[in-house]
């Protein structure tokens, strides 16, 4: 079987890590597009990298929940493709080897000028460092504005799916949220949000108003029992 799940920042909040999105999409009462936009970095470069220093140190913090651990132990019996919105590690740490982040990794960097150079990062980053060839670092995200290199990737992988999970997204931020719709004629979804967003009834989507650490385990034992 050929699973694909479809992450959003929900997932990643029962975890800890703040959304900003759902919290009035302000940081420091700043507008979130103030410090994700190509345009803010050019305008405030320290407070840029400050925000995601920020979000960087906290990632380092937390820890997996059930919802990212029910998807990598899915790989038991399934193949199991993870596309998220997200940008931290914690559907790799949990365990899930096949994952695509559609908006860039809090934990890399890379070079202004040269965006395929990527390099891992823990640490700070700082105003004006650069990698050891003297080329300017940012952070490796995609910026509202950028485009999202990783979706026909992303649209492969779904369209290849015999089962899609959406969970943790509201579903209103595109390209992304377009994906569900792409699924080849036949493809099982299941919806697993505690708010779930519309979904079009054409498309015979089983919602689940759940979180992702209540519904994904539950939905992995019901897959397991059927691939017994």
């Amino acid at each position: 079987m050929q699973i694909v799940a479809f992450t959003g920042a929900g997932i990643s909040a029962e975890s800890g890590l703040s959304t900003f999105r759902g919290q009035g999409g302000l940081w420091e009462n700043q507008p979130v597009h103030k410090v994700a936009s190509p345009e803010a970095f050019k305008q405030d470069p320290e407070l840029v990298m400050r925000f995601y220093n920020a979000r960087r140190k906290q990632l380092l913090e937390v820890e997996p929940n059930p919802g990212h651990q029910a998807l990598a132990e899915m790989e038991a019996f399934a193949n199991v493709k993870v596309v998220t919105q997200n940008v931290d590690d914690l559907h790799e740490r949990a365990g899930s080897s096949q994952v695509l982040h559609l908006h860039g990794e809090l934990l890399k960097v890379r070079t202004i000028d040269a965006p395929e150079v990527i390099y891992p990062w823990t640490q700070d980053l700082q105003v004006g460092q650069t990698d050891a060839e003297g080329r300017l670092l940012r952070p490796h995200i995609v910026w509202f504005g950028e485009a999202v290199t990783e979706m026909p990737k992303a649209l492969e992988w779904v369209q290849e799916a015999d089962l899609l999970i959406v969970c943790g997204t509201s579903l209103q931020v595109y390209p992304a949220a377009g994906l569900m719709y792409e699924t080849k004629p036949g493809t099982k979804i299941y919806y697993i949000d505690p708010d779930p967003g519309f979904i079009h009834p054409k498309r015979g989507v089983e919602t689940r108003a759940e979180t992702a650490s209540l519904g994904l385990p539950k939905l992995k034992e019901e897959l397991k029992s059927r691939c017994r």
